[in-house]
């Protein structure tokens, strides 16, 4: 997601129906493979993805350009994905959901079928692990933030997400080596 230019985020604070439009054009992918990566299924998503863009229509105007707006964006929506997750594995389990992401129209069957077996792993091993290893989980390892960063998204301390992590990776790593072991 790249930065947005600060005229465009006050003219939509503003009101502008046209600088939100393109605040939500450069935004939704991002917003959604967030959300979709936490709640691990794709209506669960999009519904924390509708969720996050009305927050970010009502709050914007209190957006004070301390952080980045993508900073910003990214802890609303993990914040959103995890308030959502833990509400629905409350009132029933989450389903497992499998998702093959976009394969180029140009792949042959055998990497098709590999990407397919690829993504139906990250998914089952994402979906083992609780949501606020899987959002730290998500936002390091998919989206690339630092420590750091993920602290200040999800509001907790930079050693809370070295725990979270390294209890993530440990789990992760047991749960494949499983996997493999059954096959």
């Amino acid at each position: 997601m790249e930065e947005l230019a600060r005229d465009i985020l006050v003219r939509a604070a503003q009101g502008d129906i046209q600088a939100f439009e393109e605040v939500y054009k450069s935004t939704s992918s991002f917003v959604y493979n967030v959300a979709y990566r936490v709640v691990n299924n794709r209506e669960d998503a999009l519904e924390v993805a509708q969720e996050v863009f009305i927050t970010v229509h009502n709050k914007l105007k209190e957006f004070r350009f301390e952080s980045s707006f993508k900073t910003w964006v990214y802890r609303i929506t993990a914040n959103a994905a995890i308030n959502y997750a833990k509400k629905a594995s409350r009132s029933k389990a989450v389903p497992f959901e499998e998702s093959f992401g976009e394969v180029a129209i140009e792949a042959d069957a055998h990497q098709l079928i590999e990407q397919q077996e690829q993504s139906h792993l990250v998914n089952k091993l994402l979906g083992e692990l609780n949501e606020d290893q899987r959002a730290c989980v998500v936002l390091r390892e998919i989206q690339g933030l630092s420590y750091e960063e993920i602290a200040k998204i999800l509001n907790i301390n930079l050693n809370t997400v070295r725990s979270r992590l390294k209890r993530a990776r440990e789990k992760l790593m047991s749960l494949k080596k499983s996997v493999y072991e059954k096959l």
